[in-house]
């Protein structure tokens, strides 16, 4: 099992992702509102590993408290071709979106156990997933279904810790 440290986007940004969904579950490609995953919340996710303990939930917690949370422009439609060909729509890396990753980094540094190193500072790809386990016939239709895409402001409104197995989450901060 898995957790993972995740930022949640405003009204807005949320409804514009689900609309992508729809669009992809409209041509047929199967998003993550239809496979299986209901409770996922469209967000980027900061970091991932096997546990993130209370202490560790409370330094970040704190944190973020002395953050601004930027806002993210989801602007590319992308992939990451794996075994599980995601398609996704990245974000916009500017200063202020890696210094926030960076400082929940920071607080992270050997207190997570299992880091994944996808998303560590300096592998890290910002980016909203749209669908995943996709074959090449439907990453190419998923691809013809929502190009072009007009990119999203997406406001970080809200972080929390999903257990990925459940989809439940912790939230750490509402802002």
């Amino acid at each position: 099992m898995a957790q993972a440290l995740q930022f949640f986007f405003d009204g807005e940004a949320d409804t514009a992702v689900r609309s992508l969904w729809q669009r992809l579950d409209r041509a047929g490609v199967p998003s993550l509102a239809t496979r299986g995953h209901r409770r996922h919340r469209p967000q980027v996710t900061f970091a991932l590993g096997s546990a993130f303990t209370r202490q560790t939930r409370a330094e970040l917690t704190s944190e973020l408290g002395l953050l601004v949370l930027p806002s993210v422009w989801l602007h590319t439609l992308g992939t990451f071709p794996t075994t599980d060909n995601g398609l996704v729509l990245s974000a916009v890396v500017d200063t202020e979106l890696l210094a926030v990753h960076s400082a929940v980094h920071d607080v992270l540094a050997k207190k997570v156990k299992h880091p994944s190193a996808y998303y560590m500072p300096g592998s890290w790809v910002p980016h909203c997933l749209l669908a995943q386990e996709l074959d090449t016939p439907a990453l190419a239709a998923g691809f013809a279904a929502l190009h072009p895409v007009e990119p999203i402001r997406a406001r970080l409104t809200e972080v929390g810790i999903t257990d990925t197995a459940t989809g439940e989450v912790d939230v750490l901060v509402t802002r």
